[in-house]
């Protein structure tokens, strides 16, 4: 891997926060018991940082990055996004915060089949109302940052795994969302496919200044983030500052 200098605990305290999660909680109920997918989780995400949430199946990292994304509410708690409180937002109102604020990567790229490469990046603009011509001249700016000038026109059957989810990266960011969430987004991938997507995302989030949250059950791949929030049983037991200048710069922060 690269080494890039990574902010130190000092530095990311004197930059801006984006996300803030204070005592956050979701308990479901199963019959009789409560069933606690998040339980009293605090962090602070800032701009320009690159975050991997890791845990097994069931430890409610994918639950929490639902709950940043406005998608479930939580049973108890705050998330201040861009200085908002998401938590107190109806429904409406978070459809709106999702699509002025927010890009999504997904494991499964979600390409419409129906549309080209340029079709499918521009696709999100549609939605603000930003006229034809320039949502072609964006897509095409877009998918020439992610290295896919050449198959503008190609559709999803016509790519690899690796171009659609370029594609996929690509539309997340064409809208310029202060936030991207990505899930698992290299779960569909080969090893080597995966580590130039994750290069591509950590590349793009520091030329961008945008925060990248990720949610991957894998270390390897969690070693490209800037900080690694480890999550078990629904608790953040460590946040790991990941530090490539030396062993002896790491610094892990027990919770």
């Amino acid at each position: 891997m690269e080494e890039r200098k990574v902010p130190g605990k000092n530095e990311l305290r004197k930059r801006e926060p984006v996300i803030q999660v204070k005592n956050l909680y979701k308990v479901y109920r199963v019959g009789e018991t409560k069933v606690y997918a998040l339980n009293g989780v605090d962090f602070t995400m800032y701009r320009g940082e690159f975050c991997a949430i890791v845990g097994t199946s069931g430890s409610g990292k994918s639950t929490l990055l639902n709950m940043l994304a406005g998608l479930e509410k939580p049973t108890k708690g705050e998330i201040v996004i861009a200085g908002q409180h998401i938590e107190k937002l109806n429904e409406n109102q978070l459809v709106a915060f999702r699509r002025e604020r927010v890009g999504f990567i997904f494991q499964s790229y979600n390409l419409l089949g129906t549309m080209n490469a340029v079709e499918n990046v521009a696709l999100p603009l549609s939605f603000r109302g930003v006229p034809r011509v320039r949502r072609r001249e964006m897509a095409e700016k877009y998918l020439k940052m992610v290295g896919l000038e050449k198959v503008g026109d190609h559709m999803p059957n016509q790519m690899s795994g690796g171009q659609q989810q370029r594609v996929g990266i690509a539309r997340a960011l064409v809208v310029h969302p202060e936030i991207i969430f990505a899930d698992e987004p290299t779960g569909n991938l080969d090893s080597h496919t995966t580590m130039d997507v994750l290069k591509l995302m950590q590349r793009i989030v520091r030329e961008q200044n945008q925060t990248l949250v990720m949610v991957t059950h894998d270390n390897h791949l969690a070693a490209y983030a800037d900080r690694i929030f480890h999550i078990i049983d629904g608790k953040i037991v460590k946040i790991e500052e990941n530090r490539q200048m030396g062993k002896e710069d790491g610094k892990i922060e027990e919770i």
